[in-house]
């Protein structure tokens, strides 16, 4: 049984791979592919919405197809980019996608299985600090963890310093899933970051405890404090970074317009989620779900509600495996507001239309790249950006 314990890279020149003109199909019916269960939603509309289609014409590209093995993805405020590499750097990355070099000096990284470097923000003062925050999972006692740190650019941009880690999800685990690991700022600059569970069942029990960090929703000041104002602060026998719980494999987090957090995560077989976050609540995993074990086992007798947790606004069944998200403000207008999704097993970027908080449409898009999206990008220019397993950045804009 595991133990429980408290570069610079050759570039391309960008490839046109496909136009999407209006009414042209993108995506096979959601609502066509068998489930793994027979489990009934709880309200209308929470699985197989019915499937919307972008009529606006638009150009897929592909600007670079060597990035290495990236995991997340900002904008500077030059509109070049960071990128960061699984193996423990960061890649800056030239607005066209030209150019790529290594930025060094990052901790070291446990990058087996999921692992390595993994999300990246600015500081919600970059233009006057340059600093950044970054996850990754560390080596830490007898196993390794989610660890949130913080440095400064050096103005050539090829290095990193004054790193700080100011923050560990306790406990370690010998083991190498389910960092969770997504970072986003909101409007009054602290920080939420999302921790995994770990992914084996000797761990799966913490998401539901609250004197530990996995499979949590994190609430932090930029020097890792706990936020002024968040639900367990001065509760005995509860950490206080902590804003939400029950959660499985958060790898999207991002803000809405509105200031709502919203959650996305990675089910079993089935039962991947969106999750509207808010504080103090319970997620319900691995106590409720609408998936299943791998081994096609039911999880908690087949429970699918229970008093005292939260249902998911959306869930698939059979899964998409969701990864990085963000909602778009960019050149298409149809699109704004609507949120992004970087989906691995599913092989495309899911496009979710959103009304009053609930779901009301859903598109696949670039299924024909057939690729494992990572993560996606709001670009500042307007576009929509999105890194692939295999090392390629697309670039995704109105023609």
């Amino acid at each position: 049984m595991k133990k429980i314990f408290l570069s610079a890279l050759l570039s391309s020149a960008a490839i046109m791979v496909s136009c999407q003109g209006k009414g042209k199909p993108s995506e096979p019916s959601a609502q066509e592919e068998k489930p793994n269960t027979d489990y009934k939603p709880a309200f209308k509309g929470q699985t197989r919405i019915a499937p919307v289609k972008t009529a606006t014409a638009y150009s897929v590209e592909i600007i670079n197809k060597n990035i290495g093995k990236p995991w997340g993805i900002v904008n500077l405020p030059d509109g070049r980019f960071l990128i960061t590499e699984k193996s423990g750097f960061i890649n800056l990355v030239s607005a066209d996608g030209k150019n790529v070099s290594g930025i060094k000096g990052f901790p070291k990284v446990d990058d087996k299985g999921q692992g390595g470097m993994l999300d990246v923000a600015l500081d919600p003062d970059f233009k006057t600090n340059s600093m950044i925050y970054f996850t990754f999972s560390e080596p830490f006692g007898d196993g390794n963890l989610t660890s949130v740190g913080k440095g400064k650019l050096s103005p050539d941009m090829k290095s990193v310093s004054e790193v700080q880690v100011i923050f560990r999800a306790t406990p370690s685990y010998d083991g190498d899933k389910h960092y969770g690991s997504r970072l986003a700022f909101d409007k009054d600059g602290y920080l939420f970051v999302s921790t995994g569970e770990r992914s084996d069942k000797v761990t799966r029990v913490y998401a539901q405890k609250t004197d530990n960090y996995l499979g949590k929703i994190l609430k932090i000041t930029r020097d890792g404090k706990p936020a002024p104002g968040n639900p367990f602060i001065g509760k005995t026998g509860h950490k206080p970074e902590i804003y939400a719980f029950g959660i499985r494999n958060p790898q999207g987090l991002a803000m809405d317009e509105k200031g709502q957090l919203w959650d996305i995560e990675m089910g079993p077989r089935g039962g991947d989620e969106i999750n509207l976050i808010q504080p103090g609540k319970n997620y319900g995993w691995g106590d409720v779900t609408y998936g299943i074990e791998y081994s096609g086992e039911k999880i908690n007798n087949g429970t699918t509600q229970k008093a005292g947790t939260e249902q998911p606004v959306y869930y698939w069944d059979p899964v998409v495996s969701p990864s990085g998200v963000t909602f778009y403000t960019g050149s298409i207008p149809e699109w704004k507001n609507n949120l992004f999704i970087a989906c691995l097993s599913g092989k495309h970027i899911n496009r979710i239309v959103i009304k009053d908080n609930k779901v009301v449409g859903e598109e696949r898009l670039l299924l024909d790249q057939n690729e494992r999206f990572r993560d996606v990008l709001n670009g500042m220019d307007g576009n929509l950006y999105g890194i692939t397993d295999s090392g390629k950045l697309y670039k995704v804009s109105k023609k």
